[in-house]
């Protein structure tokens, strides 16, 4: 007996659809093997539990029951939550492409019997508009088609199969030398938007990966206007209605050119990578408003994010009672009312609350007219009002949240976490990094599964093999390439923080897992899916920018630092081998992997950066450390003397005459030491450019 099967699932987007008339399945064997049964094609959908059109399409289509019934009765249907399986999305979204479409969520997506792709799209209203065809009219024609021309569908799909799947590799080689890198990095400031920061037009989303490859072009080679280009685009950020002035944390991205109105969700990942450029940015520049930002942003994080057991929730919904934004807006009248004539006035003039109000009716918060920093007098008067604000807010029905804890999402807001507690001297900041870690590494982890191959030696015998995503007790899907790559980072900045050699070498097991199962030995580069996930159609391989980075760009950096941790050979063999397996590619569209790109100035020239030594003097280098933006550079405070392999340039390196002592180090070579901040920060600077 057909019914919806989503109350004993865990995933919060798909418990959003259990009580939905449509006949839903979970994605896996049951649906798969309904299909094959009955005959019926698929009806794929895939969102997230933040996701506006997401909800639009349910309240419209799925919880109508002249809907599900036409969808019932042709179709076998299977809801996907986007975030609890990123393989089976991309490859899905990938078949949307390569249809020639734009991709988006909610997917939509027919299958055959086998789950074989052959036609697609997004969001499809219940009645013919915006140029779509309504969607009970695409049930039904797709069923027709499915029925009466079977060679049809066969012919698209099996094309379709052929055009995801891992092509060999070619045996070429990606030549990247500091000329190129530096040419493409210098022009990346045309597509700037010179007047709000960003790219160019509207939407804008913060796109990672593109500014923290021009960040690293505009430190190594001297462009002044790129760095220019990443501090006025994090200014309008920061002081954008992409910013929750009121309650911390960034939105997914701003609908407009002036990054005013936001798709009002906030996702864990996105507000990890703008803490990251923040910080590095800060370390340049000194920028009150950067510092502020980041420690709001964390105060959020603690507030609103950390799910049972110390892990990070995967994201807070757009919507409440119904309307996307309704928690977050204002009227000029709430405003004045909790602060009072005078304070409300000021706050309304700077924050642009007025009564017409700039959205709808409503009033976004922000200070895009009030961009400069206004002192630590003002801007402590306007803490205050905020306070008052979250207060009233408080009261409000809140939208929902998404508690999942994703491996791959954790494993970056612990790396940023690690390096800006390091950076501002914040503690709490590492604590609350290790305690998320400890939780995935205890709650997410397979165990007795063994290596194909006896592990090298020197590498850690015992395998570490992840699941993706946990809630409500219960784990769910293999992980990705992604979640190992981005615990590895994770566990390398812990040990950075800490010096504690367990981070150390869980890093090196998870990244012994990943090449046994993910590396692809033919075309080389890792997959997405591990060698025994059993469920995909295809294995993807790609390194190609999306919004949370590659793991196959992550994997150049991570593997260049266990390398220079170890001194095994094998790592800086293996990070050298990525970009080539992607050469076509990168030659095809080089402003694609825009983080595969970035992780090469690691291979161009990796630093690194040791102070040796304790006390007064010690704290004094490590303080000239954080002044200088080091992108990519992996940074130890250590004890008396280092702890580093034979092979290092640092190996065996002491404080000098008993007092502490900083060496940099580029590649295989290192400057003299120095003893003073001055002299540090002096050699930093020359050390970006060799």
């Amino acid at each position: 007996m057909s019914e919806n099967r989503l109350a004993r699932e865990t995933s919060p987007y798909l418990l959003q659809h259990r009580d939905n008339p449509v006949h839903w399945w979970a994605w896996g064997p049951e649906a798969l093997a309904e299909a094959k049964r009955s005959g019926r094609p698929i009806l794929l959908s895939v969102g997230y539990a933040a996701c506006h059109w997401c909800h639009v399409m349910a309240h419209e289509s799925f919880e109508d029951d002249a809907t599900a019934a036409v969808m019932n009765e042709l179709f076998v249907n299977i809801k996907v939550d986007r975030e609890e399986r990123p393989d089976i999305d991309a490859i899905y979204m990938g078949a949307l492409h390569k249809m020639g479409e734009q991709g988006g969520w909610p997917l939509t997506m027919f299958l055959d019997s086998e789950a074989r792709p052959f036609w697609g799209g997004t969001y499809f209203p219940p009645e013919g508009r915006y140029g779509r065809p309504g969607f009970q009219h695409v049930l039904r024609e797709v069923a027709r088609i499915y029925r009466d021309d079977p060679g049809k569908v066969s012919h698209n799909a099996t094309a379709l199969v052929k055009a995801l799947a891992t092509p060999a590799g070619d045996g070429g080689k990606l030549s990247i030398t500091d000329t190129v890198l530096s040419d493409l990095t210098g022009r990346m400031v045309q597509a700037i938007d010179p007047v709000n920061g960003g790219l160019k037009g509207a939407p804008k989303f913060p796109q990672w990966s593109f500014l923290w490859l021009m960040w690293r072009g505009a430190i190594r080679y001297g462009h002044e206007d790129g760095k220019t280009a990443l501090i006025e685009t994090l200014r309008h950020i920061c002081q954008g209605g992409i910013y929750d002035h009121v309650g911390g944390g960034f939105a997914r991205y701003s609908v407009d050119e002036r990054w005013l109105v936001p798709h009002f969700e906030k996702m864990l990942y996105d507000n990890a990578l703008l803490i990251d450029l923040m910080t590095e940015a800060w370390r340049e520049t000194r920028e009150p408003l950067f510092e502020a930002r980041i420690a709001e942003t964390v105060v959020w994080l603690e507030r609103e994010m950390i799910a049972a057991g110390g892990g990070f929730a995967a994201s807070l919904d757009a919507d409440s009672e119904g309307e996307e934004g309704k928690f977050t807006v204002w009227s000029r009248g709430e405003v004045m009312e909790v602060l009072g004539p005078e304070d409300g006035r000021r706050f309304c003039a700077i924050y642009d609350v007025t009564e017409p109000g700039n959205f709808e009716g409503h009033n976004i918060p922000n200070r895009l007219t009030a961009l400069e920093w206004m002192g630590a007098e003002e801007e402590g008067r306007l803490a205050e009002m905020l306070a008052k604000l979250l207060a009233r807010r408080a009261g409000r029905i809140r939208p929902g949240w998404d508690d999942k804890v994703l491996a791959d999402w954790n494993g970056l807001m612990i790396a940023v976490l690690a390096r800006a507690s390091v950076a501002f001297a914040r503690p709490q900041w590492l604590a609350m990094a290790e305690r998320a870690f400890a939780f995935v590494m205890e709650s997410m982890v397979v165990t007795g599964s063994p290596l194909p191959n006896p592990p090298s030696q020197g590498r850690r015998e015992t395998p570490i093999r992840l699941w993706h995503s946990y809630r409500a007790g219960q784990t769910r899907a293999a992980a990705t390439a992604s979640d190992y790559a981005n615990m590895i980072s994770a566990a390398i900045r812990l040990h950075e923080a800490t010096a504690e050699a367990g981070y150390l070498a869980t890093a090196r097991a998870l990244a012994e897992t990943l090449d046994a199962h993910y590396w692809l030995s033919d075309a080389g580069g890792y997959a997405t899916s591990a060698d025994d996930t059993t469920d995909v159609i295809v294995r993807l391989r790609s390194a190609h920018d999306d919004a949370v980075p590659n793991a196959n760009g992550t994997m150049i950096g991570a593997l260049m630092q266990l390398y220079l941790l170890t001194g095994e050979e094998a790592y800086r063999e293996r990070a050298g081998e990525i970009p080539n397996a992607f050469a076509r590619e990168v030659g095809d569209n080089a402003l694609g992997h825009c983080g595969l790109l970035a992780g090469c100035f690691d291979l161009l020239a990796p630093g690194h950066v040791v102070i040796v030594g304790s006390g007064t003097a010690a704290a004094e280098l490590s303080t000239a450390l954080r002044s200088v933006a080091m992108p990519g550079a992996l940074e130890q405070v250590l004890g008396e003397t280092t702890d580093l392999p034979a092979g290092s340039p640092v190996a065996g390196k002491t404080a000098a005459a008993g007092e502490a002592t900083a060496y940099v180090c580029s590649g295989m070579s290192c400057a003299p030491p120095v003893d003073t901040g001055e002299a540090l920060v002096s050699q930093l600077k020359v050390s970006r450019h060799a």
